[in-house]
């Protein structure tokens, strides 16, 4: 049986991590879109390629089954978020008009940073999206600007994700900075594995026939506070907390509910950041 196609565009740390997953199923031949391409994954067919150039978005296949954008920012200025989320999804929605691809889907990576809700309110894909910083505001307008394309399109807003590479609150913990108890400060985390696991879930339920939604919440489903994570990894690596002289971790501050996804059909491999952590540790 013919392979499907599938473009990772912005074929970064959840990107190689899908594509490993995707090459897995021997059921699609997957085409990875990077400016560094000797990162790639084994098996994946490189596009040497720059996302925030339309002229230099590299060579294409012929025929796209699906295409997930999933880029990621050089920095954190405003300038470069909108950059790497807006331009360069407006620069792939264009190669494919021009062109006349007709994918299946367009799957988005966004954020839970779309919403601004911040005193622990639990959030779904029904809530409000109001955000007050600029990375949620631009990650919105990215969402808007695929909901506007007359091509059939699915986000994902994903947690804080962790795994290989993504370290930063365990290398926080080895130094012993831990932050208070309270005020309590949640966080919604996910494991770069499900985070990938999670569009290969819903690319195949796509090819499948089944009902794929617009919009799902990319998070573990166990929202848990900065505190608690920080002194759980700091029993694990045996180093002292100070929770007195260092804040919590910048976070929004809300609990993101997973249900959808999970109504879905989706098994995750790491159900909370303890078993996600403890694999990762």
């Amino acid at each position: 049986m013919k392979k499907l196609n599938v473009v990772i565009a912005g074929c970064g740390d959840v990107g190689c991590e899908l594509a490993r997953q995707l090459l897995a199923l021997d059921a699609f031949d997957v085409w990875g879109l990077r400016r560094d391409i000797s990162k790639l994954p084994a098996g994946v067919k490189p596009i040497k390629g720059n996302l925030f150039e339309i002229e230099a978005l590299g060579s294409w296949p012929k025929h796209i089954d699906y295409l997930v954008y999933s880029a990621s920012s050089d920095g954190g200025t405003e300038e470069q978020y909108r950059s790497a989320y807006v331009d360069g999804l407006q620069n792939v929605i264009q190669r494919l008009e021009d062109n006349n691809y007709a994918p299946r889907r367009i799957f988005f990576t966004s954020s839970t940073s779309t919403f601004h809700q911040s005193k622990g309110e639990w959030v779904n894909e029904a809530s409000k999206t109001e955000p007050v910083k600029f990375t949620g505001k631009i990650m919105l307008d990215a969402e808007n600007l695929l909901n506007l394309s007359p091509l059939k399109s699915t986000t994902v807003r994903l947690g804080g994700i962790y795994g290989p590479g993504r370290s930063r609150l365990i290398d926080r913990a080895k130094k012993g900075q831990g932050c208070p108890k309270s005020p309590e400060v949640f966080s919604n985390r996910i494991h770069m594995k499900d985070a990938a696991g999670i569009i290969a879930h819903l690319i195949q339920r796509d090819d499948n026939g089944f009902d794929v939604d617009e919009l799902y919440l990319g998070v573990d489903g166990h929202p848990v506070t900065m505190h608690e994570i920080l002194q759980w990894l700091g029993e694990k690596l045996e180093v002292e907390m100070d929770n007195d002289n260092y804040p919590a971790p910048q976070r929004g501050n809300r609990r993101c509910s997973n249900d959808r996804i999970l109504g879905a059909g989706y098994q995750f491999f790491y159900r909370d950041f303890k078993s996600g952590y403890s694999k990762f540790l």
